[in-house]
C-alpha cells in the first residue's frame, strides 16, 4: 500500500489528505511530501509508533507527560518536545547506540528529525556536532535536511570564526544539500530561527563560505546564498552591493547574475 504511495504529490488543504496518506503518515510509513501533511500529522500517534519501533516504551511517562502538554506549543516547537522526550529515553540505555540508528534510518522524515536534533542534546563539541549532522544535512527529505541546520545553528552563532573553518570544506563537496547547508546554517537572519547577531553586523567574517559558491550549479545552492547575501544587504547594504559588484566583474556565469540579482532585492526594491 505505502509503496503506491510514494511520489505523490502532497494536497493542497490538509482537509483533502486522503485517508490512506494520513494513516501511513501517523503510522511512520511513509515521508510527508508537503507542510498540509506534516501540519495534519497525528503526533501522539506518531510518536508512539516511532517509540516501539525503535525499542523504547511508548507509554512511557516521560513521552505520556510531554505529549500531555504540547498543545501549549507551536507546532514546530512541540516536536523539539518530543526529540528531547525521545533522547532522554535513550541516552541512559546501553543499547543507545542502536537506539539512534534506527531513529535515524527510521522511514518517516519526521522521525529522522527528532534524530536529527538528538545532536542539540548531545553535549558534543561543534566539530562533533557537525559530524555527526552530517548524514541529515545530506538527507534526501527537505524536512530532515531544514532540522539539521537548525540542530547546529545556535552552536555555529557560539563559535563563529571556529564554524567558519570547520564548514569552509563542505562548500566544496560534490553534494549539493551539503554546499547548501554551510551557507544556510550561517544566514544572518535565516528563517525559523534567531538571527546571528555578529554576522549581521560583520557579515563579511563568514565570506569564505558563500565566495566559492558565487557560479554554484545548482539552483538549491544558489537561492541560499542569494538569500544570505539579502539578509545581510539589510545591516550591511554597502558591503552586499560591493561583493556583487565584484562577482559580475569576476564571473560571467548565469548562475552568478541570479544569485546577485535575487541577493540585491531589498536594495533594489528600497531604491
Amino acid at each position: 500500500m505505502v509503496q503506491q504511495l510514494l511520489g505523490r504529490k502532497g494536497a493542497a488543504r490538509i482537509a483533502l489528505i486522503p485517508a490512506e496518506v494520513l494513516q501511513a503518515l501517523n503510522e511512520g510509513l511513509l515521508a510527508t511530501a508537503n507542510l498540509n501533511e506534516f501540519l495534519a500529522i497525528d503526533l501522539a500517534r506518531l510518536t508512539r509508533k516511532v517509540a516501539r519501533d525503535i525499542g523504547l516504551e511508548p507509554r512511557a511517562e516521560r513521552i505520556t507527560d510531554t505529549l500531555a502538554m504540547l498543545g501549549a506549543f507551536a507546532p514546530v516547537k512541540r516536536h523539539r518536545h518530543v526529540a528531547r522526550a525521545l533522547y532522554d529515553l535513550a541516552e541512559p540505555r546501553a543499547d543507545r547506540d542502536a537506539i539512534a540508528h534506527a531513529l535515524a534510518t527510521h522511514p518517516s522524515d519526521v522521525a529522522r528529525s527528532w534524530a536529527a536534533q538528538w545532536i542539540m542534546f548531545s553535549g558534543l563539541t561543534l566539530p562533533e556536532q557537525l559530524r555527526c549532522v552530517r548524514r541529515f544535512a545530506a538527507d534526501a527529505h527537505f524536512n530532515v535536511r531544514e532540522t539539521a541546520w537548525m540542530a547546529v545553528r545556535d552552536e555555529l552563532a557560539g563559535a563563529l570564526d571556529e564554524a567558519v573553518t570547520l564548514l569552509q570544506p563542505w562548500v566544496r563537496e560534490p553534494d549539493e544539500n551539503l554546499r547548501r547547508f554551510a551557507s544556510e546554517a550561517t544566514r544572518p537572519r535565516g528563517v525559523w530561527c534567531a538571527p546571528i547577531e555578529t554576522l549581521k553586523a560583520q557579515p563579511w567574517r563568514a565570506l569564505p563560505l558563500i565566495e566559492p559558491l558565487k557560479a554554484d550549479p545548482s539552483r538549491y545552492v544558489q537561492n541560499s546564498v542569494a538569500n544570505w547575501l539579502n539578509d545581510a544587504s539589510k545591516t550591511q547594504p554597502e558591503w552586499v552591493d560591493e561583493v556583487c559588484r565584484r562577482w559580475l566583474a569576476e564571473s560571467e556565469a548565469p548562475a552568478t547574475a541570479y544569485i546577485v540579482r535575487r541577493a540585491l532585492r531589498t536594495l533594489s526594491a528600497s531604491g
